[in-house]
């Protein structure tokens, strides 16, 4: 049998490393159009950073590498230009020319390529992109040859990280986000924070804007700015390369491939994987393609698997896919997994939030730093829906543990049993994750109440909103019209409170919700409806700034 493989990299490269495994016999082709068929792309960033120093450690494997472990026959600076389905060929030009060659079953792993926005003058600007290894290197001489200002178009994972390689290497960096906060998957308060470690990092940011023109080094931004930049990184997303291939009658939408469940597209003896495919998330049902590593190389292993199997009752579906990611920006880690609100209200399910501000490890343990994280879970039912952190350390594992609970089907009570690791210098005897557990058991039960911050104005229309930080808390800020009574004082003091109250419901904020916590049962206890914010000062600040007041009644 003859296995052709369109696209190297993680799904490509995966899927004949396994089929080579599975069967010694067969003959593998694959076909790169690139000048590097098994390379770190997500390593490109830290090269230009200077953390990488050594090129050669980008690449994961070559033509010769291959062929001589493996017996692939690998061909690079080849393009595939035409597929005909029913005489089973390939038509492709590269160095020898045109060219046809035969397949048996044939997988496409194209990938995609970098989207370029309509800007006036962009084309005669000094722009990148950072896809593979020679645009990595072309960045890094334009460094290396001394350009003193970059700007980067977009704040997604690459613009983020490339963003803070520049500023690394001391180029003054602006980078450009036309959402409302950079990293758009991010939810408000989780990515208020990574603003907030960027810019500590020495990147100017501008988010709520777009490039609308470029003149020269000069970038005109749509609120009438001005940024400078000798050099340009467009990182504006990304859309599937694969004209050639929905040319040829492949199913797709919008240019993604669509397959079925076992990575077949509507064409015979035709699989696909990659950045380029329709996946199915996990928690909300939707379909998008999903440009990430992992999920890439795991899809080339199953397809390989279900090539070899030939066979209908033995073949493996591809996993629905959570979107777990982390990136670093600056000093933190930020991490996600699961959906997110925009995504569990476009998918009509009913949620529940929770924010939390722990300490990393034991607080008394010296170095303990703080994570802020959310988890959503399904009302009713207590199904976990997705996780968001960000911190110094300790978010990749809190972050992974979430995953995993949901992949299984967890319910965030589960959390409470978790038997996780604990000694001082990596995590408490109660974990973040317990504490999660915990919480949502309260939420569940009905023992906790919580208000949002996103629905504060009718929250505290017609409401006592009771800050129970401590006075000098208080006074370095506030909401308007809150009354300070600290909850150590709250006991004694609970009929100022009804008297304030006058049978209003009562709203409590504390600086991260443990102290509202308490507040809020000693209320309910006297006979108050009460709810506690959830996360407290620390996300309200983050999602609503100008809401802070110094003023005093």
């Amino acid at each position: 049998m003859r296995l052709v493989i369109v696209g190297g990299v993680a799904g490509g490269m995966s899927a004949a490393a396994r089929f080579r495994r599975l069967d010694e016999k067969s003959e593998i082709i694959v076909l790169e159009k690139g000048e590097h068929v098994s390379y770190a792309n997500c390593g490109l960033p830290y090269f230009i950073s200077g953390e990488i120093i050594d090129r050669s450690k980008l690449l994961v494997q070559t033509p010769e590498t291959l062929k001589e472990s493996l017996n692939i026959d690998v061909r690079t600076g080849i393009e595939v230009v035409a597929i005909d389905h029913v005489a089973k060929n390939l038509s492709v030009i590269g160095p020898a020319g045109v060219e046809t060659i035969t397949y048996d079953e044939l997988i496409i792993s194209p990938g995609a390529s970098p989207a370029k926005p309509p800007i006036p003058g962009l084309e005669t600007a000094n722009a990148f992109v950072l896809r593979t290894v020679p645009d990595a290197l072309a960045i890094d001489a334009e460094v290396s040859a001394g350009v003193k200002t970059a700007a980067v178009l977009g704040a997604g994972f690459i613009g983020v990280e490339v963003a803070e390689a520049l500023a690394m290497r001391g180029v003054e960096t602006s980078i450009i986000e036309m959402a409302d906060h950079i990293l758009p998957p991010l939810e408000t308060e989780i990515a208020r924070f990574a603003e907030d470690a960027l810019r500590e990092a020495g990147v100017d940011v501008h988010i709520g804007v777009t490039a609308s023109a470029i003149d020269g080094n000069r970038i005109t931004l749509s609120n009438g700015k001005e940024v400078q930049a000798d050099l340009l990184i467009v990182s504006a997303g990304v859309k599937p390369d694969t004209s050639v291939f929905t040319d040829a009658g492949i199913e797709n939408d919008r240019g993604a491939v669509i397959t079925d469940v076992y990575g077949r597209t509507n064409l015979p003896n035709v699989w696909a994987i990659g950045d380029a495919v329709i996946s199915t998330s996990a928690v909300t049902a939707a379909r998008r393609p999903v440009a990430l590593a992992g999920p890439a190389n795991r899809a080339g292993r199953i397809v390989a698997d279900n090539i070899y199997q030939n066979h209908e009752t033995r073949l493996q579906q591809l996993p629905e896919l959570l979107g777990t990611a982390i990136v670093r920006v600056g000093t933190q880690t930020v991490a996600m997994t699961g959906a997110n609100r925009q995504a569990l209200e476009s998918a009509g399910i009913n949620y529940e939030t929770l924010h939390t501000h722990p300490n990393h490890h034991a607080s008394y343990f010296p170095s303990a730093k703080q994570i802020h994280m959310i988890v959503h879970f399904e009302k009713g039912n207590g199904k976990l829906l997705g996780a968001q952190a960000i911190g110094e350390a300790g978010v990749d594992k809190r972050i992974d543990v979430i995953a995993t609970a949901i992949k299984f089907g967890a319910k965030i009570t589960d959390l409470i049993d978790l038997d996780l690791a604990y000694s001082p210098p990596y995590g408490s005897a109660k974990d973040p994750i317990n504490m999660l557990g915990m919480i949502g058991n309260n939420v569940m039960s009905g023992q906790l109440q919580l208000w949002h911050v996103e629905n504060i104005e009718s929250e505290l229309a017609d409401s006592l909103l009771l800050d129970v930080r401590t006075a000098d808390e208080f006074a370095t800020g506030h909401l308007k019209n809150a009354i300070n009574i600290p909850h150590i004082e709250l006991r004694d003091r609970i009929d100022e409170a009804r008297s304030l109250a006058k049978g209003r419901r009562v709203r409590v904020m504390c600086q991260s919700g443990v102290r509202s916590y308490i507040a809020h049962r000693i209320l309910v206890n006297a006979g108050f409806e009460s709810a506690s914010l959830s996360g407290g000062a620390l996300t309200l600040w983050n999602m609503r700034p100008d809401l802070k007041t110094l003023e005093r009644k």
